[in-house]
């Protein structure tokens, strides 16, 4: 497994501070942010997943706990939006470039509007996928969020 993706390049190019931590991917994962939790030996909080979803039809990158779930009222919103909808997993590689299951928010085809879960930010470090099925970032989320451009919002249901 290559240590190098665009995420990780673009976080350097970003000028973050982050570690990169492998575990083994599992396909077969109901819950995918869960199984990357407990394969690093991290509690789901510190764990964030990264979801694309549509907010009044325009794409965006939402990115939250492992252990929640997104509240629609909320996502909509964090991005002053009336309505909002998971996007469907073919769409969200089309626009990424990362298959489901390695989305990052980090170095996506093209770059959308993106909001962190305000919880989240009162972790020291989190772990946040890397651009491939198996690979995650390690950094502080406040470093996350300025690399993104991103809002802190409340997102979880």
């Amino acid at each position: 497994m290559s240590k190098t993706t665009r995420a990780t390049q673009f976080l350097a190019k970003a000028g973050a501070a982050f570690t990169v931590h492998t575990y083994d991917y599992d396909p077969s994962a109901d819950r995918i942010g869960m199984a990357a939790a407990e394969a690093l030996g991290e509690h789901p909080s510190r764990v964030l997943k990264t979801l694309m979803a549509e907010v009044d039809g325009k794409p965006v990158c939402v990115v939250v706990p492992s252990d929640c779930e997104v509240s629609m009222k909320k996502l909509a919103a964090a991005f002053h939006g009336k309505s909002a909808n998971m996007m469907k997993p073919a769409d969200a590689e089309r626009l990424t470039g990362y298959h489901v299951g390695g989305i990052s928010p980090f170095g996506q085809k093209k770059q959308v509007p993106t909001a962190i879960e305000v919880a989240a930010m009162a972790q020291d470090k989190v772990y946040i996928n890397g651009g491939q099925r198996g690979l995650q970032v390690r950094l502080a989320p406040e470093d996350a969020r300025r690399a993104l451009n991103a809002a802190a919002a409340p997102l979880i249901a």
